[in-house]
């Protein structure tokens, strides 16, 4: 894999057109962390999100890291998918994280990852067959990674976007 410049624009724009997918899932994951943490909010607009889209792939250092893992996601796909399980369970958390940005809304953004995974499922089968032979799923199914690149999508934005009370406020824990 080459990363350039133009890659990180390109997978910008594959984030950013995500929203119909990644909003709806955004919003379903802070309805249900809402009702378990008694939490209120407003729902999540796609314009909200492309904005935030736009604000990580405005931070050159964080946008390559996430234009890779993007990239890694997209592309995915393991023979009997069970074995790429860790895998894409661990770039999906990377990417939640890297997009959430520093502690300690990485590891929240980690966390929810693990939740908004069980929520989405591949718009495919998982690969079958021989890698040697390049063998694999039907060439208009997606790969297995794409349903944990929109959880990763979901978890990682929804944790940096307004609209938890908690991180709207001065923490009580501040040091003067």
């Amino acid at each position: 894999m080459r990363v350039t410049p133009q890659t990180v624009r390109a997978e910008r724009d594959y984030v950013r057109e995500r929203a119909d997918t990644v909003v709806p899932l955004i919003d379903a994951t802070r309805s249900a962390l809402g009702e378990a943490f008694d939490a209120e909010f407003e729902p999540v607009s796609p314009a909200a999100y492309r904005a935030e889209v736009d604000a990580v792939f405005a931070d050159g250092d964080r946008a390559v890291n996430v234009a890779a893992l993007v990239a890694l996601l997209r592309d995915l796909d393991v023979v009997d998918d069970y074995p790429g399980f860790v895998v894409d369970e661990q770039l999906g958390r990377l990417l939640a994280s890297t997009i959430a940005g520093g502690q300690p809304l990485a590891t929240l953004a980690e966390a929810t990852f693990h939740y908004a995974d069980t929520h989405v499922d591949g718009g495919g089968p998982p690969a079958t067959g021989d890698t040697e032979s390049g063998d694999s799923a039907p060439p208009d199914a997606e790969p297995a990674g794409v349903d944990d690149l929109d959880a990763a999508l979901a978890a990682g934005f929804q944790t940096r976007l307004p609209g938890w009370e908690w991180t709207e406020t001065a923490s009580p824990f501040a040091v003067e």
